[in-house]
C-alpha cells in the first residue's frame, strides 16, 4: 500500500471530486462515493492492497457509533 502522496495534482483531484458532488442530495452523494470506490478498487485490482487500504482507512477515521446501523461496532 502506497502511503506517500502519489497523485501529481492532489488539490486538482480533490477539487474535481468535490465538484462531482455539486447538486447531489446526501444520499446521491453517498451512492456516488460508493460507485467511485468500486471503480477505483477495480482499477487497483490487488485485493491485498485493497484490504490494507480498508484497514488503514478504518484505523485513521473516527470509530463508528452504535447509532448508525450501516456501521455496527
Amino acid at each position: 500500500m502506497i502511503t506517500e502522496p502519489h497523485i501529481p495534482d492532489p488539490d486538482g483531484f480533490y477539487a474535481a471530486w468535490i465538484a462531482a458532488h455539486e447538486g447531489l442530495t446526501e444520499a446521491q452523494s453517498a451512492d456516488y462515493n460508493a460507485r467511485l470506490v468500486l471503480l477505483l478498487a477495480n482499477q487497483c485490482g490487488d485485493q491485498q492492497v485493497l484490504l490494507d487500504c480498508i484497514a488503514a482507512a478504518r484505523e485513521s477515521g473516527n470509530t463508528p457509533t452504535t447509532d448508525n446501523p450501516r456501521h455496527p461496532t
